[in-house]
């Protein structure tokens, strides 16, 4: 099952939900199985996540739009590591928190860019095949998402040190 890892990620992020996130990379496999006499060949990680972001899109339309909130187990996760000592450890976890919480607060669009290129390092070009808009929407989209990253890790790291 190659790129499930990578699936999984994207769709958590987009779905907000453990549980969720599970059934749209199920229902995205089932249905890259059932299409893939449609794979017109190149890269196939991108197709998948393509899958996946539907999938993701369609669970939303069937609910109303409503996203599951869950949390996102940290220690889970590998944040624990036995050489750091207990200050460094809560450093690690606030900073990694911080982070995951701003972009949980981006948009939808921003979002899944953000994911695939940051996360999963897909291209621009791949991200612009997954997401089926052109380069320079993707650009555009990443430049902004990182703007506003920038803006919210600015604004928290403000309210620790105050």
């Amino acid at each position: 099952m190659p790129h499930l890892d990578a699936a999984y990620n994207l769709a958590r992020w987009l779905m907000r939900n453990q549980q969720d996130a599970q059934d749209a990379v199920q229902d995205a496999y089932l249905r890259a199985f059932r299409f893939f006499d449609s794979f017109e060949g190149g890269d196939g990680r991108a197709w998948l996540l393509a899958i996946v972001r539907n999938a993701c899109r369609t669970s939303f339309q069937r609910t109303g739009g409503r996203a599951a909130t869950a949390e996102f187990d940290e220690r889970k996760h590998g944040l624990d590591d036995a050489a750091d000592d207990p200050e460094a450890r809560l450093l690690k976890q606030a900073n990694v928190e911080s982070v995951r919480s701003c972009i949980e607060e981006l948009p939808p669009e921003y979002r899944e860019v953000v994911v695939m290129r940051e996360l999963e390092e897909l291209s621009y070009k791949e991200i612009a095949s997954a997401i089926s808009t052109p380069l320079g929407t993707v650009m555009s989209r990443l430049s902004r998402a990182r703007a506003r990253l920038q803006d919210c890790l600015s604004v928290r790291m403000r309210g620790v040190r105050a």
